[in-house]
């Protein structure tokens, strides 16, 4: 599928004293919500900082919208106007109130509404008498109350691109399942113009509305591509005991138990189980992402 990309990065490199970021090319796909994935400490956060400038020491290049560079990123504000981002929970400091946070996104963003601002302030039930208290601070609030608030934010403003680290991570259940229907709106509302990019240790929080998924492991991206190539591509295998030890040299991941075995195979493969009693199945983007991460992660 050739798709127009709104971020293309190439050769960025990050090192750490014990760590390197390695991506020879990010393609981030125009129009579509495309979720980052990895376990802790892959290099997601660290990626993303880079993509929105919280990080200027790197090396490589960056293309926004097929347009602006990375140093355009730093001197032209409809670049940034065009950008929405949330970090993690210290991304507003302590002594902060939400007034206060309202003011700062008006000075810095010429599309920011006041209006709307806290109109989804009080739709994300972010204070629990409703409405907007302008008075609490940030040193008051849970993780996820700065999480929702900052989240109204970049939904207060005209944006093409929103760069989220880790939303669902502070949410309970329903606002996850709330945050869901806000990036599908966002992305149809956009007419193919309005794109997401998320960070997610655990996928099953956004599968609903991801198109597609880039998976990292230490530093690395590991495999990536559209959601419904995927799962052409990987297929969840289920047998029995008796048919074990023939099954695993052909499968990509392999868990047996007392009663049966199960696991992932790349489709190409599953000519090679032939003859075996066995049942195939879709499997979940979650599946297929905790079967790459298996496969590159230290963890054993």
């Amino acid at each position: 599928m050739n798709t127009e990309l709104v971020i293309n990065g190439t050769n960025i490199k990050k090192t750490f004293k014990n760590f390197e970021l390695n991506i020879p090319e990010l393609k981030i796909p125009k129009g579509f919500a495309t979720a980052l994935v990895g376990e802790n400490g892959a290099g997601k956060t660290t990626l993303i900082n880079i993509l929105t400038g919280v990080k200027l020491d790197y090396k490589g290049s960056i293309r926004y919208f097929d347009k602006y560079t990375d140093a355009d990123r730093e001197t032209k504000p409809e670049l940034k106007n065009a950008i929405g981002y949330t970090g993690t929970s210290q991304y507003f400091f302590p002594q902060w109130t939400a007034a206060n946070i309202e003011e700062i996104n008006t000075i810095l963003f010429d599309s920011f509404s006041s209006e709307k601002f806290r109109a989804m302030c009080d739709e994300l039930a972010i204070f629990p008498e409703g409405g907007f208290k302008g008075k609490v601070k940030v040193s008051e609030m849970s993780d996820g109350m700065k999480t929702k608030i900052a989240l109204a934010g970049v939904w207060a403003r005209d944006t093409q691109l929103l760069i989220l680290d880790e939303p669902a991570s502070p949410l309970d259940p329903l606002m996850r399942d709330k945050l869901n229907r806000m990036i599908s709106e966002y992305i149809e509302s956009g007419n193919g113009e309005r794109s997401v990019f998320t960070s997610t240790h655990n996928i099953a929080d956004m599968e609903a509305v991801t198109d597609y998924v880039i998976i990292m492991e230490r530093g690395a991206i590991v495999e990536e591509g559209f959601v419904e190539d995927l799962k052409e591509k990987y297929v969840l295998v289920k047998g029995e005991n008796t048919d074990a030890d023939k099954a695993a040299p052909a499968m990509y991941t392999f868990n047996k138990s007392q009663h049966g075995w199960d696991g992932i195979c790349l489709a190409e493969n599953v000519d090679k189980l032939a003859g075996l009693d066995i049942v195939t199945e879709t499997p979940s983007l979650s599946q297929i992402c905790v079967a790459v991460m298996k496969q590159n992660s230290r963890l054993k």
